[in-house]
């Protein structure tokens, strides 16, 4: 059946701005915004809109219960489900079932294994725009109302699963950062006068501190599909559990070699996700970097790279001297010389050690849960696959 054969479709509008006191101060009727859609109930929204905005524009109720599916902008695709009467934005579409014909849960988990299609059939770029047509003439196929609740039931479970880890892998993530505060404090007020020097003041030789090899030093036609590593940002921002694809000859290595990444160096990003950090793996081999990551090898004896990459990737000080040295610029624009000037804490190293030793226990804990995940997300895979193919349907 076609979505709009059972379903109640259409969108929102926004009260025009410039009409702040009459259409939002004061105003008790949420109002939902593309970018609220998280795939989850929506019962609070961050903006709130008047009964004359209902009346004057494009605005209206929308019951709770009702499907949100965004239609354009960088939130295009994203689903969430009403918990609140409330109004949406011209980007948000809503989908009201009947109640006879299809359950809320179960449409929900059809839409959202849907969305990769429906995205496919917008028009533009790299953020397509959905239009109403697409999202009424979307089949879905419905059995009995039982059986679409027993689906929900099921997929409901395990999206319940998959959120526990999400949760756990948040949790674990925040717990690095508070270990770091109780051990060191904030580096911004350094309370405990531990002592700064300059990046360059924690490694051996200035050129510990490297930029990666510029196009014309490596061509991409030196890529190969086995040899020495060569890694890129998707790596470092997935820590090097993400393998790489790009691999350089022997001979072709060597030449490079002054861009080499050994197990112990710290990688930074300095494109795309600016600033992330990853700690080289004892488990790898020696590899070359690509120009967009920066190297920073560091004397053991006086600084431990774990508590130095953190340090660097979550200190606020170490933000704000980025942003001073850049003229405000994004990462880019910093070159080696300026990030060798970089003020960093560095405490007695046996203090980082012991950093460094309860974070690499946080991060087995990680990898536990990661792989766990995994797992849960090719259960949830395969029973939305089973489930919209009409395996599960008796």
């Amino acid at each position: 059946m076609c979505l709009s054969e059972f379903c109640r479709i259409g969108s929102g509008g926004t009260p025009s701005r410039s009409n702040l006191t009459r259409y939002y101060e004061g105003g008790k009727i949420p109002w939902v915004k593309s970018g609220e859609l998280r795939e989850s109930v929506i019962t609070k929204t961050e903006e709130h809109i008047t009964e004359a905005a209902l009346k004057e524009t494009n605005a209206r109720i929308i019951p709770a219960g009702a499907l949100l599916l965004a239609m354009y902008g960088a939130t295009v695709g994203r689903l969430g489900i009403l918990g609140v009467e409330a109004a949406t934005n011209q980007a948000v579409c809503h989908i009201i079932p009947d109640p006879k014909t299809a359950d809320t849960r179960f449409l929900f988990q059809a839409l959202s294994n849907q969305v990769p299609n429906i995205v496919a059939r917008g028009v533009g770029g790299a953020q397509p725009n959905i239009s109403q047509g697409i999202i009424k003439d979307l089949k879905l196929a419905l059995p009995p109302l039982a059986e679409q609740r027993r689906i929900a039931e099921v997929l409901d479970k395990a999206e319940a699963l998959r959120s526990k880890r999400r949760a756990a892998l948040a949790e674990l993530d925040s717990l690095s950062q508070s270990l770091f505060l109780d051990l060191f404090g904030d580096p911004v007020f350094n309370k405990q006068n531990w002592s700064r020097v300059h990046l360059i003041g924690v490694c051996h030789s200035p050129d510990d501190i490297k930029c990666g090899p510029f196009g014309t030093q490596l061509s991409r036609d030196e890529f190969k599909s086995e040899g020495i590593p060569l890694w890129g940002i998707k790596n470092v921002n997935k820590l090097f559990e993400l393998p790489t694809h790009e691999f350089l000859e022997p001979h072709t290595a060597k030449r490079l070699m002054q861009y080499s990444i050994e197990p112990g160096d710290i990688v930074m990003t300095r494109k795309g996700t600016v600033g992330n950090c990853a700690v080289y793996p004892a488990n790898l081999p020696l590899g070359i970097m690509h120009s967009d990551l920066l190297r920073i090898r560091v004397n053991r004896e006086s600084c431990e790279p774990i508590f130095l990459a953190h340090q660097l990737h979550h200190s606020r000080d170490v933000e704000r001297q980025l942003a001073l040295i850049s003229g405000g610029a994004v990462m880019p624009g910093i070159n080696v010389t300026s990030l060798k000037s970089l003020d960093v804490l560095v405490p007695p190293i046996s203090l980082q050690s012991e950093f460094a030793r309860r974070v690499t226990i946080v991060e087995k804990l990680k990898s536990t849960q990661r792989s766990s995940l995994a797992d849960l997300d090719t259960l949830f895979s395969s029973l939305q696959q089973r489930a919209f193919s009409g395996e599960l349907f008796q």
